[in-house]
C-alpha cells in the first residue's frame, strides 16, 4: 500500500489551494477563492471535518482496487 496525504491545503505557488492526491501521486489542484488566508484556513478546516472520512474512503478504495 502506498502511503501519503489524501488531501492537503497550502499556499505554495502564490495562492491558497487544495491538492487531492491519488495513491500514484497524481495531484488535482483546486484554487480557493477566499479573500484572505484566514478564510482559506477556515474553509480547509470545515472541509476536512465534513469530508475527511470520504477522502480517506475514496483513497483506500483506489489503493485496494
Amino acid at each position: 500500500m502506498t502511503t501519503g496525504p489524501v488531501v492537503r491545503y497550502d499556499t505554495a505557488h502564490g495562492f491558497a489551494h487544495r491538492d487531492l492526491l491519488d495513491f500514484k501521486g497524481d495531484v488535482k489542484k483546486t484554487p480557493l477563492f477566499n479573500q484572505d488566508l484566514n478564510d482559506a484556513l477556515t474553509f480547509a478546516e470545515n472541509d476536512l471535518k465534513t469530508n475527511g472520512e470520504l477522502y480517506k474512503k475514496r483513497f483506500l478504495e483506489e489503493v485496494y482496487e
